[in-house]
């Protein structure tokens, strides 16, 4: 044995001595990886003269990548060049021209903080294991609780808004049925809820989910511009409490997927309050109109809300997923609801105040510190940063509604109140044609047309879609304040060249 030298320890055959891994190989590989991320995804995948996806079907991309896990681990070279061909592959959410989706754009202190979490790998559910992100989390979900207007409030991080939305729901069903926690679903009435007509698809699944059922929800009708009735949620309450239903939740919507409509939020309250209904706002999409003084008038009554679903990854660009929960009630609802008072995890006689151990809140257990990645954002650009993005963002939509009005074989679909912009293209061959059932069965051919064509290309990402007995339409959205309006009017001109001989 030569001095300082450890004697082998074997167990089961296994040596036990020193580290497994290759200390300093993953190292290499690591500083290889993110020099990689630079380049490929933070500089390159940005550039407009870049393509938004290098699109492939799937039969194609499977020989394209090495898939297979085998027996054997790969080298560090053909891992990094399968890094690259991840990259190369993807669609790039972060291209000016990517507007897919309600989510997009690179922002880059947002990313700095989802390296370090990445890195840090911590779970949010106790102090001791993550006491900075939880006093994040607490800072950031006091000051959306100010946005919101009320003075004080609660809250929880979820992974995305759907989840935010069914908390919700299961939260209004306990304040309204506390038993059911404990006994179950057995001896409940037929519990009824209402939402808007044009309300996210999650409040069915949701529904679903719970055991409520879809046919227990209700859905009211809405406006000419998207907008829940409220005269029509009357009606929609007394006709399910003359069939014997019980009504606890009525769900408005700020800020539809299709449209960007906002519901009328005062008017709603008032029917709330009226039959003692709790009144959750699903704010993911328009909830960060709240942070400009111009555009919060769209959510003007949102402070009577119980309770309101926020997704910052989306307009404020915090980075998928960053989604909040606020509740108005302050007296541990959220707790009371979904602790299972775990002694492994929540011992009450810690040597610190336990109340900062928050995952008793959350239908999680392992929890990933969301807020930081908007926080870190927040502290770069301060609030009036925030709020200039959302206006930016209104006033790029503004431009873009104008130049459609101005552009022959563009028809815009409904004045946007949000930076949804909807229209239909009309091809040559269609603009002499009258408006009867067979000019929109051909119209209703055009957009995926052109959205094949686009991708196919790489020169943007556009969405489309039908909509409650409108033919397909493109769906426009505005979000990241690297676009421009050299960026609108591209996004026409591409449209009227790939379309223009169809």
């Amino acid at each position: 044995m030569t001095p300082g030298k450890k004697i082998p320890v074997f167990v089961d055959g296994v040596v036990l001595n020193g580290p497994q891994t290759d200390v300093k190989a993953g190292e290499k590989f690591v500083e290889e990886a993110c020099r990689l991320i630079m380049e490929e995804v933070v500089l390159k995948a940005t550039d407009i003269n870049e393509k938004v996806c290098e699109w492939q079907p799937p039969e194609q991309l499977r020989q394209l990548l090495d898939l297979e896990m085998r027996d054997t681990g790969e080298s560090q070279d053909k891992l990094l060049k399968l890094c690259q061909d991840v990259i190369r592959y993807s669609v790039k959410t972060n291209h000016p021209r990517f507007f897919n989706q309600l989510y997009a754009g690179l922002d880059y202190h947002s990313l700095a903080a989802r390296i370090i979490t990445e890195a840090l790998n911590p779970s949010i559910y106790t102090y001791e294991v993550s006491p900075v992100f939880l006093l994040v989390e607490e800072a950031v979900l006091k000051k959306m609780i100010e946005c919101v207007g009320w003075k004080e409030g609660d809250g929880i991080f979820n992974p995305g808004g759907s989840v935010s939305n069914m908390c919700a729901m299961n939260l209004a069903r306990y304040r309204h049925c506390p038993d059911i926690k404990d006994k179950g679903l057995s001896g409940l009435p037929r519990l009824i809820l209402f939402t808007s007509a044009e309300c996210h698809y999650s409040m069915k699944k949701a529904a679903s989910f719970l055991g409520i059922g879809t046919q227990n929800v209700y859905f009211v009708e809405t406006d000419g511009r998207g907008k829940m009735i409220p005269e029509e949620l009357e009606k929609q309450i007394w006709q399910g409490k003359q069939e014997g239903a019980v009504p606890f939740l009525v769900c408005a919507t700020s800020g539809t997927t299709v449209l960007g409509a906002f519901d009328p939020l005062d008017e709603i309250a008032e029917v709330c309050e009226r039959h003692g209904l709790w009144l959750h706002v699903d704010a993911s999409w328009g909830g960060s109109a709240l942070v400009s003084r111009k555009h919060r008038r769209l959510l003007h009554g949102i402070h009577r809300a119980d309770s309101v679903a926020w997704n910052p990854h989306k307009m404020l660009m915090a980075g998928i997923q960053c989604s909040a929960l606020l509740v108005k009630d302050k007296s541990d609802l959220l707790k009371k609801c979904y602790s299972a008072k775990a002694t492994y995890l929540f011992q009450q006689d810690k040597f610190y105040d336990v109340s900062y151990d928050t995952g008793d809140k959350s239908i999680q257990c392992s929890r990933r510190p969301d807020a930081f990645k908007f926080w870190m954002t927040w502290k770069a650009v301060g609030t009036s940063g925030l709020e200039e993005r959302v206006n930016r963002a209104f006033a790029l939509s503004r431009y873009l509604v104008d130049e459609i009005k101005k552009r022959e074989g563009f028809k815009l679909l409904i004045e946007p109140e949000y930076t949804n912009v909807c229209f239909w293209y009309i091809p040559p061959s269609l603009r002499e044609m009258a408006e009867g059932p067979e000019f929109w069965r051909k119209l209703s051919l055009v957009a995926p047309a052109i959205k094949e064509k686009m991708m196919k290309k790489g020169s943007l990402m556009l969405g489309y879609q039908p909509h409650r007995g409108k033919v397909n339409f493109f769906r426009q959205v505005v979000i990241s304040p690297q676009v421009s309006r050299e960026d609108m009017d591209f996004l026409l001109d591409e449209i009227d060249s790939l379309g223009r001989d169809m």
